[in-house]
């Protein structure tokens, strides 16, 4: 078996072993994970803005 597909067979096993173990913990952990997306992207946008002017 490839060690990439070994590694994403043990990576959706543990995220779904958390979804159902601890639906509220998984929430918090996809909030913050959206959190850092909009903080980077907020961060690109002024730094090209700010590049610009």
């Amino acid at each position: 078996m490839d060690i990439k597909k070994a590694i994403l067979y043990i990576l959706i096993v543990f995220v779904l072993y958390t979804i159902i173990v601890s639906p509220e913990k998984a929430a918090n952990m996809v909030g913050l994970g959206f959190q850092g997306l909009s903080d980077a992207a907020r961060g690109i946008g002024t730094f090209m803005t700010n590049l610009v002017n």
